[in-house]
Order: structure tokens, then sequence, then C-alpha cells
């Protein structure tokens, strides 16, 4: 949408729907920046649905009712945009995340057998092997940089075996997903964008007619009517991919890490109970979601009130779903034995559920597991200050632990 249709539009916009809020940095970039975004936009003053001038003017879905309503409505809600401001029309759709029903089931089904339970069941050994490796390696040192040393290696490396990408690549993968999700421009998003997009066509293509059994050979060799993906949807889909396996995971553990570190009787409860462990990381899930999840308007809609218009842009901060009071009981407590509802939209909903979700609870569970019986006693490391970046990602950018060795 141009700024003068976002301009035009924010005039006949009903005053009381108004309300500036700056998604990607409203909440004060604090440590605990759901709890923050919550005390903002969770007050009787401010609309459950609102809209924004910021970033070329949108809507921000703050409740997790309407969150949900609008990830199940994909006939007015589209996947084709899904951040703001919306990204030129020549960047390659991130395939299947950025195609509607029924498009999207022929890429999805292309990555599900890698993603299936008994691929992520086969996995789990080599997950477990990496953690203690990881954190073998600093626990004498009695510190680490927990995202750096810890969060991007673990889910990454994993990631980078199923997708059959060589373990020398790790940094300028991370280096390219970090400028294209968290660049401070949108010049550097871009070219971290383009860097990842020629990288992913380029190890597509290599595999292309070749007998490869990962991931990126499956979407590389996969035919519809007869013919291979055209490169541009190639680039998107593997570069989705990319995205996805590299950066989401580390995000949530990095919050997770924190919590642990500055909760004793929490991680007591764990030590002492290891059962509670799968439960504990569904809990953290829920408390620390990390996606601004976006979607185009594609055609008008009226809900509850609000007028959505065809071009308008809507962000869902999915984290503000699980700390909805209406849904959770003192939602925004840790409560590692929590009854009752325990849905929530960390991992989006519906047909665009996401297709990792079930091999990131194996590497959250797997690290809470070989971290507590290794280093059962840790803390932030106080001197250091804990910046959070948030764009459609909201990540820790280091967490510097410390314990006694």
């Amino acid at each position: 949408m141009s700024e003068a249709h976002a301009a035009g539009h924010t005039h006949a916009m009903r005053a009381d729907l108004l309300f500036d809020y700056d998604i990607y940095g409203g909440s004060g970039l604090d440590a605990d920046y759901q709890l923050n975004a919550r005390r903002q936009l969770h007050q009787d003053s401010v609309p459950d649905i609102f809209w924004t001038p910021r970033h070329g003017g949108h809507w921000v879905v703050t409740r997790a009712e309407d969150i949900r309503a609008i990830i199940k409505d994909h006939e007015h809600f589209s996947s084709r945009s899904i951040t703001v401001p919306k990204p030129p029309e020549t960047q390659p759709k991130m395939l299947p995340l950025q195609a509607d029903p029924p498009h999207h089931t022929q890429y999805r089904d292309l990555v599900k057998p890698f993603l299936s339970p008994q691929a992520v069941n086969a996995l789990t050994e080599d997950v477990r092997r990496l953690a203690i490796h990881l954190i073998e390696g600093f626990r004498p040192e009695g510190r680490c940089e927990f995202i750096g040393d810890f969060a991007t290696h673990l889910p990454v490396a994993i990631f980078m075996k199923i997708a059959g990408l060589p373990e020398e690549d790790r940094p300028y993968l991370l280096h390219c997903c970090e400028e294209t999700i968290r660049g401070v421009s949108d010049a550097i998003r871009m070219e971290g964008r383009r860097k990842l997009g020629a990288y992913a066509l380029a190890r597509a293509l290599e595999r292309r007619g070749g007998d490869g059994a990962d991931m990126i050979s499956a979407v590389a060799n996969a035919k519809f009517n007869g013919a291979y993906m055209d490169d541009i949807a190639l680039t998107g889909m593997v570069t989705l991919l990319l995205l996805g396996g590299l950066d989401t995971v580390a995000s949530n553990m990095g919050f997770s890490a924190r919590f642990l570190a500055m909760n004793p009787a929490h991680r007591r409860q764990l030590i002492g109970n290891p059962k509670l462990i799968p439960g504990a990381v569904e809990e953290l899930l829920r408390r620390f979601g990390v996606i601004n999840l976006g979607r185009e308007v594609i055609a008008d809609r009226s809900y509850k009130g609000v007028d959505f218009r065809a071009g308008d842009m809507v962000i869902m901060p999915t984290y503000l779903d699980g700390l909805d009071e209406r849904q959770f009981h003192d939602a925004a407590s840790v409560d590692f034995e929590r009854r009752g509802n325990v849905m929530h939209s960390t991992f989006g909903g519906h047909v665009h559920r996401c297709m990792g979700a079930m091999l990131a609870r194996v590497e959250l569970r797997i690290f809470v597991e070989e971290w507590l019986k290794r280093i059962p006693d840790f803390e932030v490391n106080a001197r250091e200050d804990i910046h959070v970046s948030a764009r459609g990602v909201v990540t820790i950018e280091r967490l510097p632990l410390v314990w006694r060795p």
C-alpha cells in the first residue's frame, strides 16, 4: 500500500480505532519484551484491534480470540504479504508460508516428510549428542554467551543436517538471516534477503536431477504438472526453509534460558521432577512467543465493528495471544503445572501452523534436560545489558550467562 493510500485511509479511520504504536520498538526493547507489549496494548484505553500510522499504516490485532479468527480466515486475510511495510512485488514469495489454500498444500507436502514425527524421532539422538557436546565445551569456563555459543548452534546444526548443507556455511547463513530479519534499514534487510535467496537458489539448482535424500533436493526435484518449480518459486521456498530453520527456535530458546537463569525455584522444580519438562517447554513457548505475524486483506471484511479494506495490512503479535488474561488465568506467570487451556499461537495456527513445531519442541526439551543436568545453577551476568531486537521475529541479541564451574 502506498504512503498516500495509508494516509488517506487514516483520515477516514474512526478516531476510536487509532493508536500510535510502533510494532518494532513500541514496548521499549526491554528483556521481557512480551510483557511490556502486553502492558501497553492490553489496557482498557487501547482498542483490541487498532490502526497505527507507522510503517505505511496497518492494523494491529492484540487479543487471542481475534488473532486465531484472522489466522483461520484466509479468504479475507491472505498470507501473500506477511511483513510491514509490504515488501516489493518482485521479491520471491516464501512458499508455502506466502501461499494460500489450496495452493499452499502442494508445497507444504514436499517438506512434511522431513519434519514428521518419525523423522524428528530419528533426529532426537543427534540433538541430544550435540546439546551435550556444546554444554560440555563451555561448562568448565563458568560462562558463555548463550545465543552465540548454544542457541544458534543447536537448532541450526540440526537444520543444516536435514537440508544437507555443510557446517562451514553456518556463519554466512546466520549473518544473512540476521540482516534479513533484524537489519536496521530496509536496504540492509533487502540485501540480506537477496544474498539468502542467491544461496538458496544455487544450492537447489546444484541438486536438481540428482538423487539427494535431503530437504533441499526434495524441493529442487519436485514436479508440478510435469514441470520443475521455476527459479523464483524455488528461491522463495528454500529461503523460507533457511529462515525458519535458522532463526525462530534460537529466539524461543534465548527467552527460555533467560527465564530459567532468573528463576531458581522454577529450575529446582524441573531438576526435582524432570517429567515436568515437556509441559514446561509448552508453558515457556506460550509465555515467550516471538513472532509478529502479518496478513494482507484481500477482500473487504467487517469484523467486530472494524472495517478491514482490501489492501490493508494486519499485524498479529502472537506473543499477545499467550499473554491474554481472557484466555489464560494469571497469564504473565510461568506455571510448569498449568492446567486447563494451553493452546497458544506461538507456532501460528490453522493451515499455516509451523511445520517445524515438533522439532522445535524436541530441541527445547533436550536443551532444558541436558543443561539442568550439567549446569543446575546459573544466572544472567548482571554486568551486561540485555538487548532485544524486534521485527518479524523478537530476539534477545546476546545473553551472557555465568555459573560456578
